[in-house]
């Protein structure tokens, strides 16, 4: 580990030591996004409280954030209408014994938003709904295999999915075998899954876009090939939902799929997940019918009313606000004003911004072309220095003209330090080591 001076103030006053957690706690977080491994050095390893678009960090330092709780938080932190909704639960209770009535109203409310939603399903979190959509569609099919997009990062920590990835450890192969690789955009590739397995797909599960958008009518095909098949389509918005448009990239795409998966952004950093999906399928998990019964969901904590309460709040702020619209804006501002800095600096042809507005994403490459850890590093590292985190890019109600202008000019003073970097190398400029990627098979 390269030595840190910062005598000069050019980072953060306080760097955290963060062995003792790393000795209390595998991986030193309770989810691997927000792992030492996935930050610069120098970035603030404990965020304390939120504001807004403002995070501090243990010392009281601030910082601009876009990470926004893994894109969890689509309002702002601490938003009043959210956080007095949920107190205000809580003062009343927050889990009994038998259902409470806001579970009838905030399943009633995706049903009215969602086009696919006919029952609904609640949870905390998108890994346990992915699966139990999983479950579903093979209960309903009596099939086997799952169909998933290879080009969608994460859908599941359970076996079904993760055993597909480098991170394998602990999963029989015998799972793994199970889940069958398709391409996004490319139908073919889906069509030679069905024709190796035939009548034994239960479902093809994939997010309805992520930086690339469906073409050519993808995710039609898809629909119509489910049909033909006899498979069932699983759309996981978890991302989509509530930031491509209020009732999901499935409205937007003009798309049904036979179920769904929603969560992130839903209840604006409450911990509230939703299975929804057609009722003959949905309805085997129920009480009300004489077929085998499917065990679905069924978790102490999965519908504890302060989070209900949070993101039926969030919900109505959504209706009442033009959220999207806002979010779409600001985050083309800020691809508009990360490329236009990188054009005047010299950098273009390294570094650049894209992907959907509502979700902007940013390139770090070599001067061969070849996307480099070192040099997206570096630049994670400068913006720690201007007091920006940007490890990824979510928009948010609260960011403004404020946060966007502060942002750009963060980036702007980066990238000088970026195009030396590009020139002479990062490793004489870079503290610590760079990120790495989270699906690796040794650490």
């Amino acid at each position: 580990m390269t030595n840190l001076n910062l005598s000069n103030n050019a980072f953060p006053n306080e760097i955290d030591d963060s062995s003792e957690t790393h000795r209390l706690i595998p991986g030193g977080a309770h989810t691997y996004s927000k792992g030492d491994d996935q930050f610069p050095y120098v970035a603030p390893r404990y965020l304390e409280k939120g504001d807004g678009a403002t995070v501090w960090d243990r010392h009281g330092q601030s910082f601009i954030d876009w990470t926004m709780g893994l894109r969890s938080v689509l309002l702002g932190h601490n938003f009043a209408p959210v956080s007095e909704a949920a107190i205000a639960q809580i003062g009343r209770g927050t889990n009994f014994g038998r259902p409470s009535y806001i579970e009838t109203e905030l399943a009633a409310e995706l049903v009215e938003l969602i086009p696919c939603a006919e029952m609904v399903k609640f949870s905390k979190d998108g890994s346990t709904t992915t699966t139990a959509a999983i479950k579903l569609a093979r209960a309903f099919t009596s099939r086997r295999y799952v169909a998933y997009c290879s080009d969608n990062p994460f859908f599941s920590y359970d076996d079904w999915f993760i055993g597909t990835t480098a991170c394998n450890a602990g999963v029989p192969q015998e799972h793994s075998d199970l889940s069958l690789p398709f391409s996004f955009n490319d139908i073919e590739s889906l069509e030679a899954q069905f024709a190796a397995h035939p009548n034994d797909i239960a479902a093809v599960i994939l997010e309805p876009c992520m930086s690339e958008a469906p073409k050519d009518d993808f995710l039609k095909k898809v629909r119509a090939l489910c049909d033909r098949e006899g498979a069932c389509m699983i759309l996981d918005e978890m991302i989509t939902g509530f930031r491509w448009h209020l009732s999901g990239a499935q409205k937007m795409y003009d798309v049904t799929p036979d179920l769904a998966t929603f969560g992130k952004g839903m209840a604006n950093g409450f911990s509230v997940s939703a299975l929804v999906g057609r009722r003959e399928i949905m309805e085997l998990g129920g009480i009300n019918h004489d077929k085998l019964r499917v065990f679905l969901i069924s978790t102490t904590h999965g519908a504890e009313n302060h989070g209900l309460a949070a993101a039926l709040a969030s919900i109505q702020f959504f209706k009442a606000n033009p959220v999207v619209d806002h979010i779409w804006n600001i985050g083309q501002q800020l691809i508009d004003g990360m490329n236009i800095a990188a054009k005047e600096l010299g950098v273009a042809n390294s570094f650049s911004a894209g992907g959907f507005p509502c979700r902007p994403e940013y390139k770090c490459l070599d001067k061969d072309g070849v996307p480099s850890a070192g040099l997206r590093t570096l630049f994670l590292q400068e913006l720690v220095r201007e007091g920006v985190l940007l490890n990824y890019i979510t928009p948010s109600w609260s960011h403004g003209d404020a946060e966007l202008n502060a942002t750009i000019e963060a980036v702007r003073k980066a990238l000088v330090i970026y195009a030396q970097g590009l020139e002479d190398g990062w490793k004489n400029l870079l503290i610590g080591d760079p990120v790495k990627p989270v699906f690796r098979a040794f650490n």
